[in-house]
């Protein structure tokens, strides 16, 4: 038999509302029977609302009235409050009344104790939706005020080896993430650098024949002017020359 939802909100309403023993409230709340003569005793537990279990589909009033005819009798919870925590285990659809109320606090308590957890793994344990997770994330929750936070393995609403994955999951998807915007800042400065090199560095080689070529070119062309003078003065030296000779003929 699996303990209801609460016990100890559970124990004080029986406690208040029946006449069933201490030992028959703490066989069905697991709980021991000292504890219970401390809660009806107001030692403990005393700022406790008491949560009714016919109320939340826990129990029937036929079963507590017939176990307050009987002292040896044990109380019996309904089918679906017996075995909810199992068929929440193989497929997170059967849910009691008192979980379903109980998914905004295991909401808020993932997010104050677990951060790191990601939306799409918070939905997955606990059976809720991302637009609820934002509303309680940021305070907007239709019943913000009266939501404190409750661990959702003891609400059983998930297992402690289904929240380790989850936050496994969430860790390794975040170094992903990382590892991803690491490479394109990588990416993005490699070019600047290869762009410094190219004019800080050694010029390619076809750079460099094409800058020989241009000088060679601008060599010949200094050149050539040079001999077109020269063969300009030379024939204008043959020319006088020749107009000499001619007149010392004349001459003679």
């Amino acid at each position: 038999m699996t303990a209801p939802l609460m016990p100890k909100a559970t124990a004080v309403w029986l406690v208040e509302n029946t006449t069933l023993t201490f030992q028959q409230i703490a066989d069905f709340c697991e709980l021991h029977e000292l504890e219970i003569q401390a809660i009806a005793d107001g030692d403990i537990a005393y700022n406790i609302m008491g949560v009714s279990p016919v109320s939340n589909g826990q129990l029937t009033l036929e079963e507590i009235r017939r176990c307050e005819a009987d002292e040896k009798a044990r109380l019996v919870a309904t089918p679906l409050e017996k075995n909810v925590k199992e068929r929440n285990a193989k497929a997170k659809k059967v849910l009691s009344p008192t979980q379903r109320a109980e998914k905004p606090s295991a909401i808020l308590w993932i997010l104050k104790n677990c951060p790191e957890v990601i939306d799409s793994q918070i939905c997955k344990l606990i059976g809720t939706t991302k637009p609820t997770i934002a509303s309680i994330r940021e305070g907007t929750h239709s019943n913000m005020a009266n939501l404190r936070p409750i661990n959702p393995m003891a609400v059983g609403l998930c297992s402690e080896k289904e929240l380790e994955k989850a936050m496994l999951i969430s860790q390794q998807q975040a170094e992903l993430k990382e590892n991803k915007g690491k490479k394109k800042t990588k990416k993005k400065a490699a070019p600047k650098a290869d762009g410094v090199a190219k004019k800080r560095g050694r010029p390619k080689k076809e750079a460099t024949e094409k800058v020989a070529k241009k000088e060679k070119k601008n060599v010949k062309a200094k050149k050539e002017p040079k001999a077109k003078k020269e063969t300009k003065k030379e024939t204008k030296s043959k020319t006088a020359k020749k107009t000499s000779k001619a007149k010392t003929k004349k001459a003679e």
